[in-house]
């Protein structure tokens, strides 16, 4: 018999990582963002705010809409900015340390940028999720459904479902291992997406690598 879930999902951690999106990109050089500099994050702030007030009054629909658009031009930001730093490397216009900085920001916004990808697509959305309130991902084998269904309720994962922290778990251990590590994609579409995002991560890195051996 399935198991049911019958707690709300928390959208906090979501906002946060959105903002914290936003707050990234004020701190990255001006040579490595696309646009000026408080384009994106004024963005995300004019389209968060109908995003949360939306799903407050049960606007699901526009809610969902709104989130595709905001993870569309935080991906989209993000791409143009490895862009331009990989177009800054060769120029030697930039020191190594400034360098390094600007691709450990990118590297923790990728993180960010697909794990907000990951929670809004999993099981059909955050709002499915807690529609059906089902036991489990249906796109991520998370250690948790790997556990015997007579056992779960010994290890307190009974009514389990993944929440954001989940998903940001999945995707900073891809942007470090580049591979999945503890939970196995199930769906073609996370695959790709981990594709995207660990060529982005080893993208930078090589970067990263490259700017080091520059500085000895």
């Amino acid at each position: 018999m399935p198991q049911h879930i019958d707690r709300p999902e928390p959208r906090g951690q979501v906002i946060a990582a959105v903002l914290a999106i936003g707050a990234i990109y004020l701190a990255l050089p001006r040579n490595v963002v696309v646009g000026p500099i408080w384009l994106l994050p004024t963005v995300i702030v004019v389209l968060l705010v109908p995003t949360v007030v939306s799903h407050r009054v049960g606007k699901q629909s526009l809610n969902r809409l709104l989130g595709f658009i905001i993870n569309g031009i935080t991906t989209v930001a993000l791409i143009g900015s490895v862009i331009l730093l990989v177009r800054l490397l060769p120029t030697h216009r930039e020191s190594p340390l400034q360098l390094l900085r600007s691709g450990g920001l990118l590297w923790l916004t990728n993180v960010i940028v697909f794990a907000l990808w990951y929670w809004r697509l999993d099981g059909g959305g955050p709002t499915l999720r807690q529609k059906l309130k089902k036991f489990g991902s249906t796109s991520f084998l998370f250690p948790q459904m790997q556990v015997p269904h007579d056992e779960r309720e010994e290890f307190a994962c009974a009514r389990w479902r993944p929440r954001f922290i989940d998903y940001l778990f999945v995707a900073f251990t891809q942007s470090s291992t580049f591979g999945p590590t503890d939970a196995p994609l199930l769906a073609r579409w996370a695959k790709v997406l981990a594709m995207i995002q660990i060529f982005i991560s080893l993208s930078i890195v090589v970067l990263l690598i490259s700017a080091a051996v520059g500085a000895l």
